[in-house]
């Protein structure tokens, strides 16, 4: 039986994952930035530009949406650490999508190497 661990190397093998340091060129280059990680993590905080799409939704998220359907978009993705990017990459290569790759490392390598983040302003009830 194959565990958690096993599907996310098999994912890494036959993924792009963009190395942290050429992680906001490949960013730029894209046409979408995908956050793959939970609700309440995007909501805490996330890359600038990113929009969500939790990895247990992904490919319900690619095929409901028109402007994401483009088999040749450029896509990066990324999760906390870079395992549910690697598994969101292999579904959308599975789905036909041919250019897409996950940051190495995640939000995580992102927010240590202090890169910015978006943070949504609370309310202020003063």
């Amino acid at each position: 039986m194959k565990t958690a661990l096993d599907l996310v190397a098999a994912a890494k093998a036959r993924v792009t994952e963009v190395p942290l340091a050429e992680a906001e060129a490949a960013i730029q280059a894209a046409d979408v930035l995908i956050d793959v990680r939970e609700a309440d993590e995007f909501a805490a905080g996330h890359l600038p530009g990113a929009i969500h799409a939790s990895r247990g939704m992904l490919e319900f998220k690619l095929s409901a949406n028109p402007a994401l359907a483009a088999r040749d978009l450029k896509v990066v993705l990324y999760c906390k650490t870079s395992g549910r990017a690697a598994l969101a990459a292999a579904a959308m290569q599975d789905m036909g999508y041919l250019n897409v790759q996950s940051i190495a490392g995640g939000y995580d390598a992102w927010v240590a190497a202090g890169k910015p983040v978006h943070k949504p302003e609370l309310p202020s009830f003063g």
